[in-house]
């Protein structure tokens, strides 16, 4: 390789490493919530790696064992091992929060489009939101939850119904902003469909503050499944999640409070994380706080 080569890679390196933390210190909360985030996914993920133990293995001999090496997090009142468990629970509220976020976000994007575009159904839709909304939230979840069978597939449902309603106000707002803009008069005026209109011109608009909703969203879902599951009306038994198991060892606190505390820990840190990220996107997409920067 050519010295001029070797000159313009470097010159390359220097600027990329530059606008690394340029990047990195204009927006340290983007850069410190998706580390922690990508940190916590990659443990859920690695799971069956990380742990030599069956997350639903029964071991009635080692039942509430104090953390050792053995046992990092300790056992359950059932022996089994509670380092397996928050890692395995992992994956049910990566899993929740991610199937909330997306499915609200999608059936959201859909009913607040035509609610902020078409006049005459508007007031319908938003009188049905506004119902949605006057039902707390994990109250309207429980009741889902009673009237269909557990599941996973059923949680994330119950979870989506209570999050939709904001992202239709959320949509239906942007929505009635972009319709006032004279690109949007000039491609009606020209005759294009409302389909064609919403789809190319008004959405691609409002994709920055709906991924910043998103966040937002898989958080409290998160927070969702484990009051959910901590109430008994959840994720079943069987599926280790990061509610059930404080649910199962909220007895244990005094005599076994290892028990509690780590997956109580890890499920604070991912919340922790899903916000941290969220605001810094919030900061990232704001054209005020860039034009500061």
């Amino acid at each position: 390789m050519s010295n001029l080569a070797m000159k313009e890679l470097t010159i390359a390196d220097r600027a990329w490493s530059g606008r690394t933390m340029d990047f990195v210190r204009r927006h340290p909360t983007v850069v410190v919530g998706g580390a922690l985030l990508a940190i916590l996914v990659l443990a859920a993920l690695a799971a069956p790696l990380l742990s030599q133990y069956d997350p639903l293995r029964l071991n009635v001999v080692d039942r509430l064992q104090r953390p050792s090496e053995r046992h990092l997090f300790g056992t359950d009142a059932y022996g089994r091992d509670i380092f397996s468990r928050t890692l395995h629970g992992g994956r049910v509220s990566i899993l929740i929060g991610l199937g909330v976020a997306t499915l609200s976000i999608a059936v959201g994007c859909a009913i607040g489009l035509v609610s902020g575009f078409f006049r005459r159904l508007d007031a319908v839709i938003m009188r049905i939101m506004d119902g949605l909304m006057a039902i707390p939230g994990v109250l309207l979840a429980i009741a889902m939850m009673a009237l269909l069978r557990p599941s996973l597939f059923v949680v994330i449902i119950a979870l989506t119904v209570t999050e939709v309603p904001r992202v239709v106000r959320l949509v239906r707002a942007l929505t009635l902003t972009i319709r006032e803009q004279p690109y949007i008069e000039a491609a009606i005026s020209v005759g294009t469909k409302a389909p064609r209109l919403l789809v190319r011109h008004i959405l691609p608009n409002m994709v920055p503050p709906l991924i910043v909703q998103a966040t937002y969203i898989c958080a409290l879902a998160v927070l969702g499944e484990a009051t959910l599951s901590f109430l008994g009306v959840g994720v079943p038994p069987e599926i280790p999640s990061w509610g059930n198991i404080i649910a199962e060892s909220r007895l244990l606190v005094q005599r076994a409070i290892w028990t509690i505390i780590f997956p109580g820990l890890f499920l604070g840190l991912m919340v922790l994380a899903i916000n941290i990220l969220g605001d810094g996107l919030r900061d990232l997409f704001d054209p005020r706080i860039a034009r500061k920067s």
